[in-house]
This record gives C-alpha cells, sequence and structure tokens, in this order.
C-alpha cells in the first residue's frame, strides 16, 4: 500500500482515549479509518471520572516527561479542533493546580524545583510556592505553604470520548460496535486486554491491568484549580461536578467499587473540606494498562507486519493522548518514525 495521507486504509482497534485519538489524528490528514469498539463506546479506563492532566515533577528530566510536556502544550488547541469538527465539547480547561506541602522539608523541594521549571518548562508555565490562603477551595495544607503550578489541565473522560466519536463520524470515519473485518493497517488500542494479548505473543508478562477507584460529587466549582494532595486527585469538572481518585491496585477481588474507594472519598473529605456536604453521585471502577516499562507502547508490533501498537497510558493516558496520537498518525501515514526510543515496543522484549 503507498503511505500517501489520503491513499492510507487503517482499522483502529479500541474506543478508549488512545485509539479514539489515533483514529481522529489519522481521519483529519485524509485517512480512510475504521474503529472498531469491541467492548463498546465509553467503556473501559477511559471512560472513568477523573481526567487530570497533571504535569510530572520537573526536575530529572526525561523522554517521558518532555513528551507529556508537549503533549500538555498541544493539548488546548487540539482538543478545540476536536469539538470544532464534531460539535461536542470535550469540557478541557487549563485549570492549575494546587498541592498542599506536608512540612518544611517540602516547602524548601518545591522550592528547589522552580529552577527545573524555568528551564524545562521554557516560560510556558509557571510553578510556584505561596503561603495557604485558607480559601474556600483549598486544601488543608500541615506545613501553611501551596505549591501551584498553570501547566496542568482537566477534561472529563466521557465527554472527550463523546467529542472524538462525533468529530470521527463527522470525518467520515466507520464507528462500529462490536467486532467487524480489519482493513489496511491496525492499530490496536485495546488497553489492559490489549497488553494481555501483546504478552501471550511473546509468551511473557509485558504488561497487565491497574484497578482504580474514584467518585464523583455534586459540586458546582468548575472554575477552580485541581488539587493533588498525596496521591488523591480532586477535579472539578465543567458540568458541575467534582471527581476524585484514585486507587492503584494490581491485586482486587472485586471488578467493581469497594471499601477502598470508602477510604477515599474519607480522605477526600478531610483534605478538602469544600467536599464535606457534598453529595456522592456516582462510584466508578475499572481496569487500566500499565506496561513492564511503566511508559506509553507505541509503534509497529515486532513480528506481525501491518499491525501497531498505542497502549500503556497508565494513569497519564488523557494527558498524552494528542501527542501520542499526532505521532502515531506520522508513522502510519508519511512512515515518519518520531516515537521516542523508550516507548517502542520492542523496548518490553
Amino acid at each position: 500500500m503507498a503511505r500517501g495521507e489520503s491513499a492510507v486504509e487503517l482499522t483502529v482497534r479500541g474506543a478508549g482515549v488512545f485509539g479514539l485519538s489515533v483514529a481522529y489524528a489519522c481521519a483529519r490528514r485524509g485517512a480512510r479509518v475504521r474503529l472498531i469498539a469491541a467492548e463498546g463506546l465509553g467503556t473501559g479506563a477511559s471512560a472513568g471520572l477523573v481526567g487530570a492532566l497533571a504535569p510530572h515533577v520537573p526536575e530529572a528530566w526525561n523522554p517521558l516527561k518532555q513528551f507529556q510536556l508537549e503533549s500538555l502544550l498541544l493539548a488546548a488547541g487540539w482538543w478545540r479542533e476536536v469539538a470544532a469538527s464534531g460539535g461536542v465539547d470535550p469540557l478541557y480547561a487549563r485549570s492549575g493546580r494546587v498541592q498542599p506541602l506536608a512540612d518544611e522539608a517540602g516547602v524548601a523541594l518545591a522550592r528547589e524545583r522552580i529552577a527545573g521549571a524555568l528551564a524545562h518548562w521554557q516560560g510556558a508555565a509557571e510553578w510556584s510556592v505561596e503561603p495557604a490562603s485558607g480559601g474556600e477551595w483549598e486544601p488543608v495544607s500541615p506545613s501553611g505553604w501551596v505549591l501551584r503550578d498553570s501547566l496542568a489541565a482537566r477534561i472529563s473522560p466521557r465527554a472527550a470520548g463523546r467529542s472524538l466519536v462525533a468529530a470521527l463520524r463527522a470525518l467520515g470515519a466507520e464507528v462500529i460496535e462490536g467486532e467487524a473485518e480489519e482493513r489496511g493497517l491496525v492499530v490496536h488500542a485495546t488497553g489492559w486486554r490489549g497488553m494481555a494479548a501483546f504478552s501471550d505473543w511473546f509468551g511473557r508478562r509485558l504488561g497487565n491491568g491497574v484497578k482504580g477507584q474514584a467518585a464523583a460529587f455534586r459540586l458546582e466549582a468548575r472554575e477552580m484549580p485541581q488539587v493533588y494532595a498525596g496521591g488523591l486527585h480532586v477535579v472539578p469538572h465543567g458540568d458541575g461536578t467534582v471527581a476524585i481518585g484514585s486507587t492503584s491496585e494490581t491485586a482486587w477481588e472485586v471488578d467493581g467499587p469497594d471499601a477502598q474507594l470508602d477510604a477515599l472519598i474519607a480522605r477526600a473529605r478531610e483534605v478538602m473540606p469544600a467536599l464535606a456536604q457534598a453529595e456522592v453521585i456516582e462510584r466508578w471502577a475499572g481496569i487500566r494498562p500499565r506496561a513492564a516499562s511503566r511508559q506509553l507502547v507505541l509503534g509497529a508490533w515486532p513480528g506481525r507486519p501491518g499491525h501497531f501498537i498505542a497502549n500503556g497510558g497508565f494513569k497519564i493516558g488523557f494527558g498524552m493522548a494528542p501527542k501520542a496520537a499526532e505521532v502515531m498518525a506520522d508513522l502510519l501515514l508519511e512512515g515518519r518514525d518520531l516515537v521516542p526510543e523508550r516507548f517502542r515496543p520492542e523496548g518490553l522484549l
């Protein structure tokens, strides 16, 4: 098959954020796209609640952090184009983030990282350490200080999925719920099940599923920044809800929410007094894909010509999706391989 943007026929398996984003990026460039959602649309880990697009700390810089930075900076315009294509708002906003600092050591470390933010974020965002204000939308800070960054953003996972599906249909892509025939190049973006299939292909464990649990409160705080407190994300959304999450469970007894989520809700109410009386309107649990490398997995499937992988976005899938989608479109449609070395599937072998 000739590699010209309008000539490529492409099948994308999986309707999570990676599958939908790769399909959209390719369809926007003129490819003939068939999206197969064998598990249905709006399912899996990408149908969760949290949607925190939060940057890594600006130190010990590496290709993963650089890729994520570029994706976060790309996101506003990218999601704006998605919304314009299909007419559905993904509820994206670059809202910033507040993080309480536990003690003087934490304050000192946060101040040391200011230089890293200046060096690596290249003036595109700020990292600052400020006295806690005691405002209504501020986490409890044992030290009396908080860290703020202006790079973090948020998106509604479900609204983003609806937005991408609408954009694909508007661009003439086939969106199929259930099984269907593959045509042309094939991208496997099938989450934790895909990591299991990749492992089975090579006869050893190359990734796994990790359970996460989250909850949504009814509370109007859409103009507020997200909060991160010791592993807990608190994310206000543009639909009048606030999401909290998430757990990371490598072993579990039930697929759905359980007592660990009760503990997470209780902790969120302690950290954020604004949530103390807010009603919990949804409890959610899902399985997220995690590669053995803890990195993204992007590129050609070794030993399987014409097949490619876009997977492994454990906890950072929505933040990485715009850049990952465009890099995969470069590879699939133009033969330009710009995938960072440590993200390539063969790195797991």
